[in-house]
């Protein structure tokens, strides 16, 4: 199993999710900000994820699902990467389901990548010699929070803490290539 291998780096990302989802359900609870129910759902989002770390995380959270559930997440995702490319070719926006939404929710939940995590609420983000650049949030926390005053939500730390876990593991297994890949080519391996 993938964890007897990366269990160390695992345990340290977890810790860091916890960490995200403490301070992003602080900032959501502040605002009164719930997206069930919103119609422009991330999940219909194509994000791009970068990390090594989180793609085998996924891939360890897959690999504790019942078979045929992974077999039918994997099918999603190759259905998924099709359309992608079928888009991409007509220079279209794709918006469809991430395969791991099944009836409305994450199958994944507990391994869900950082931008999963994160997304939606207001925040900052400090990058070094820079100003500090702030993201309004997503449309409907706009729509439901728009009114209320800023609570700083500073995503820096968790970037800063998630570049040094990919850093030790690109460094211990010699990872070299850039990592760039969605949920559904993660899932495919289809990078």
């Amino acid at each position: 199993m993938i964890k007897n291998r990366y269990g160390s780096f695992f345990e340290r990302l977890a810790t860091l999710y916890g960490e995200m989802d403490s301070s992003y359900g602080n900032a959501a609870a502040y605002y009164g900000f719930d997206c069930k129910g919103c119609i422009e759902n991330c999940c219909l989002t194509r994000f791009y994820h970068h990390t090594h770390i989180e793609y085998l995380y996924l891939l360890e959270g897959l690999s504790s699902l019942a078979q045929e559930k992974q077999i039918k997440a994997t099918k999603k995702a190759v259905d998924y990467n099709k359309k992608a490319i079928e888009y991409d070719v007509k220079k279209k926006q794709v918006r469809q389901m991430c395969p791991l939404n099944f009836d409305g929710l994450c199958i994944l939940y507990n391994y869900r990548p950082m931008i999963c995590r994160l997304h939606g609420v207001s925040h900052e983000l400090k990058k070094p010699g820079r100003d500090i650049v702030y993201s309004p949030g997503c449309g409907e926390f706009t729509r439901q929070c728009e009114s209320k005053r800023y609570f700083r939500f500073d995503r820096t730390p968790f970037y800063i803490k998630m570049a040094q876990l990919e850093k030790d593991l690109t460094l211990k297994f010699g990872f070299t290539t850039k990592f760039k890949r969605t949920i559904a080519q993660m899932l495919a391996d289809d990078p």
